[in-house]
């Protein structure tokens, strides 16, 4: 009964692991299709869609069933909790990557004031979490997960910044509307694969260190103890 807890387990991570490295691929993908103003990419990122669909479907069922025919305890409990939640962050970014390659139909070609913004930046940061995020499920490695939490913060700024841009920009000249509002929509998702990285990072940390960090990452991650409990 034990070994097959146990290959039941390996199942599990070899299907969140195939999942993390589908949706890694579409996100690069549909950064690319923009970066590179190539519409066969963005094809590419829908027809993916499917798999991820399919790998979402997959890990439900099999967490299901551990919970079923088992009664895990201890870091294996923590480990089928979070490979839920992990999924569902993951499946919502499968989504994120076909939302941006639909965006990018409305760009077209890039145009010259795209470099005033911050898209070059929050692209490569947003791939850089997810990635990370990645590892650090993959490693167990709660440092690697607490790097993506600290990096949240400066891809929430750059977003910030780039909505002044893109609406100065639309002050500016009408004609860059449809564009300007099309980036202003995937700088949004950029920043919410950055906020879906995060939250797998915060699983990591329970899968590690047992304990939830979301919404207290000062007292948690940085040392600095401000919590008032309001609990009575």
């Amino acid at each position: 009964m034990e070994r097959q807890f146990e290959q039941q387990l390996e199942k599990l991570k070899t299907r969140v692991l195939k999942m993390c490295s589908l949706v890694d691929e579409q996100v690069d993908l549909a950064i690319r299709a923009i970066d590179e103003e190539n519409p066969a990419l963005a094809e590419i990122v829908l027809e993916k869609e499917k798999k991820v669909d399919k790998y979402d479907i997959k890990i439900d069922k099999i967490c299901q069933k551990i919970f079923a025919l088992n009664q895990p305890v201890a870091m294996d409990l923590r480990l089928i909790m979070s490979a839920l939640t992990i999924n569902t962050n993951l499946e919502r970014m499968g989504d994120i990557a076909v939302n941006i390659v639909e965006n990018s139909k409305l760009i077209g070609k890039k145009p010259d004031w795209i470099n005033k913004t911050h898209f070059a930046e929050m692209a490569k940061i947003s791939r850089e979490m997810i990635r990370l995020s990645i590892d650090s499920f993959i490693q167990d490695d709660a440092q690697l997960a607490k790097k993506v939490i600290e990096t949240d913060k400066v891809l929430d700024n750059y977003n910030k910044e780039n909505h002044k841009i893109l609406i100065d920009i639309m002050r500016q000249n009408p004609d860059n509307i449809q564009t300007a509002v099309a980036l202003l929509v995937i700088s949004r998702q950029l920043e919410r694969l950055g906020d879906h990285a995060t939250n797998i990072a915060e699983d990591v940390f329970f899968i590690v260190e047992a304990r939830m960090v979301k919404h207290k990452y000062e007292k948690y991650l940085f040392g600095e103890d401000n919590d008032t409990d309001d609990d009575e």
